[in-house]
């Protein structure tokens, strides 16, 4: 049988749910049932026009109205440490292209302090260009390079005393960071994404992997490819945490974006059935976001979640 701690809660801090009392409501009763962690996806605003393709819908499309609520995840990550005790906190993961990197190792970091290493760092590329124009980052083609030099700087950074950084896009001369992270030597970093660059930097840079909303046969195939990979750079594929995002969506069966329902999506016995297919894959952690306009039936619907289907599982 599964244990709740094997389980997270993706608050939803975009789209209708994202209202600064349903956010806290939703958190304080993750950690009053038991779940692992809480988790912030990371917008931090919506162009009026999109022409970006969203990689886990059928068509493209963003899931959410871009005219909905939208909470920044650090700013709210801030909150939610002050609001619980035990729970850890986790972005879903946050793109590291969009802020400075000391400022946000420096946040992070401090973060972690205050909260007593409850601090995880799920990171990822980005996909949606608009936003990155608006947010002037580094070139949008170059993001992968951005990603991992700040990953680079953040654990640095985290390490603690005099740090510099000569690197492609971004250097900075010998300053003091101090205190480093309450976690040693940082706060655990997972990787977002599932295509060949997004795992060679699982192998490279992170302590885990954080796969969203893939089928049995793609989830097999990236993890056969994960493995191989950590073969090729001597590293060892065990010690890797395996973190699986599932958005669920109760009803009516959705298309998916590869083709067939979408993950996730249908009556009770289909998602529970998709969650075990990712726990029996080895996934040791699964991060649940509910989809809906209601905060009273994510309540009910988490609730329900924790009481009957974990125990099926």
């Amino acid at each position: 049988m599964a244990s709740i701690k094997q389980f997270g809660i993706d608050l939803g801090i975009y789209g209708s749910l994202a209202q600064t009392a349903t956010i806290i409501e939703l958190a304080k009763f993750s950690e009053q049932v038991g779940f692992d962690s809480i988790w912030l996806a990371d917008h931090v605003v919506f162009p009026a026009k999109i022409n970006s393709k969203y990689p886990y819908s059928a068509d493209g499309s963003f899931p959410a109205p871009l005219t909905e609520p939208l909470m920044e995840p650090i700013a709210t990550m801030g909150v939610l440490i002050g609001i619980t005790e035990r729970i850890k906190i986790g972005t879903a993961v946050l793109i590291m292209p969009y802020r400075n990197p000391v400022l946000l190792s420096r946040m992070l970091i401090t973060m972690d302090q205050f909260s007593k290493g409850r601090i995880l760092l799920g990171a990822g590329v980005g996909w949606l260009q608009e936003e990155f124009q608006v947010m002037k980052t580094y070139d949008f083609e170059k993001r992968g390079i951005v990603t991992d030099e700040y990953i680079e700087i953040f654990k640095r950074l985290s390490g603690g005393g005099e740090i510099s950084f000569d690197g492609q896009t971004y250097q900075f001369p010998t300053i003091h960071s101090t205190p480093g992270s309450f976690q040693k030597p940082h706060p655990p970093i997972l990787i977002g994404g599932v295509a060949n660059p997004a795992l060679r930097r699982v192998v490279k840079h992170g302590d885990g992997w954080l796969a969203v909303a893939i089928d049995k046969d793609r989830m097999t195939e990236r993890l056969n490819t994960l493995k191989r990979l950590c073969e090729e750079n001597d590293r060892k594929f065990e010690d890797l945490e395996l973190v699986y995002k599932i958005f669920v969506n109760p009803g009516e069966p959705k298309k998916g974006p590869f083709g067939g329902r979408e993950i996730g999506s249908g009556s009770e016995q289909q998602i529970v059935q998709d969650i075990q297919t990712a726990m029996d894959a080895g996934f040791s952690k699964i991060v649940v976001r509910y989809r809906g306009d209601s905060s009273s039936e994510q309540i009910r619907q988490v609730e329900r979640f924790a009481d009957t289907m974990i125990p099926n599982l």
